[in-house]
């Protein structure tokens, strides 16, 4: 998938579906990179999708950073709204497993800027029960 594709909903479903067991056990062993990959693109990449702009920048090392959030776009150097946080940790937020504030009250998600917690707003992209 290109960055710049549509993000389908069936795929993106399917991405997290298939680590969700992992998600809802971390003493699992970790999904292979390839699923974990797709799971996070997907997901990041749909939050791109549902809330278009170039405002927040929304960063998962090492396999994504999507731009969001209407407003004010920056153009060069570091975005002045950003969200930074791990694969694992990024799904959780997607599937609803953890809330936004929680993870960033723990700081297992880095959040500078005061657009940044508009990202919130469009979590969780696939909902997932414990």
């Amino acid at each position: 998938m290109a960055p710049n594709d549509k993000v389908d909903p069936a795929q993106t479903r399917a991405a997290v579906l298939a680590v969700a067991d992992w998600l809802r056990d971390e003493t699992l062993p970790p999904p292979p990179r390839q699923a974990l990959a797709a799971a996070v693109r997907t997901t990041a990449r749909t939050v791109g999708q549902d809330a278009p702009g170039n405002s927040v920048e929304l960063r998962v090392p090492p396999f994504v950073a999507v731009q969001c959030i209407e407003g004010v776009r920056h153009t060069r150097g570091t975005p002045p709204n950003v969200v930074e946080t791990t694969p694992r940790q990024w799904l959780l937020l997607a599937t609803g497993l953890e809330s936004f504030d929680d993870a960033v009250d723990a700081h297992r998600v880095s959040v500078s800027g005061h657009r940044a917690g508009d990202v919130a707003a469009h979590l969780p992209v696939v909902p997932l029960r414990r």
